[in-house]
């Protein structure tokens, strides 16, 4: 059993430390070895069917991280997105994740999700990958996540839309083109331009 823990560390540690059963499978893991693993402390269960090396160090948004794990295909956006970027005083209490318009609903029982649904340039325009705990984080960039705010204004309320402009205006290297560039992707180019005004 030891051989074999041993090998399923080493698969871990070259995904990043982090593997969703399904994946470990395919690399050659069993579930018997997986389930020890996790009995003996090796591995600790982040959510249903998703693995971490216990020997790792602590994970810095792990919400973020099993929320990028479980939903592959979906990106991080609005309040959480705007939390990552800094351009918010709001705490998310779930992560907000958009996927593909005709999309399940993801099922994940950790961490709590708002799902939004987006189509065309609104959903495949604007997404970074950066790498967080070892796992690649699809999120929206900060200009994105400022015009989906003012798409969603309904939702989130404007005033958190207008803190995310105020606060974007203040970061180094902004392009107000970007901005408008994505605004009109999520057809909301004429409700931003008069608040951009404002604060340019």
């Amino acid at each position: 059993m030891k051989d074999q823990f041993t090998a399923a560390s080493t698969i871990f540690r070259r995904h990043g430390g982090i593997l969703r059963m399904s994946e470990a499978i395919r690399q050659g893991i069993s579930k018997r070895t997986l389930y020890a693993m996790r009995d003996s402390g090796t591995l600790e269960q982040l959510s249903r069917g998703l693995y971490r090396l216990a020997s790792l160090p602590g994970l810095e948004a792990p919400d973020l991280v099993t929320a990028a794990s479980r939903v592959p295909n979906g990106v991080i956006c609005l309040i959480s997105a705007l939390a990552f970027h800094d351009l918010t005083t709001q705490v998310p209490h779930a992560v907000d994740i958009a996927v593909a318009k005709g999309s399940e609903t993801p099922r994940v029982d950790y961490p709590p999700l708002k799902v939004y649904w987006f189509s065309g340039k609104a959903f495949s325009e604007g997404i970074e990958t950066p790498t967080i705990d070892g796992v690649a984080l699809r999120i929206y960039s900060a200009d994105k996540s400022v015009a989906d705010a003012f798409k969603f204004r309904n939702k989130i309320g404007m005033e958190v839309a207008l803190e995310a402009l105020r606060s974007w205006r203040t970061r180094r290297g902004t392009r107000v083109e970007d901005l408008l560039t994505h605004a009109k992707n999520c057809r909301v180019e004429r409700v931003i331009r008069p608040y951009l005004e404002a604060v340019l």
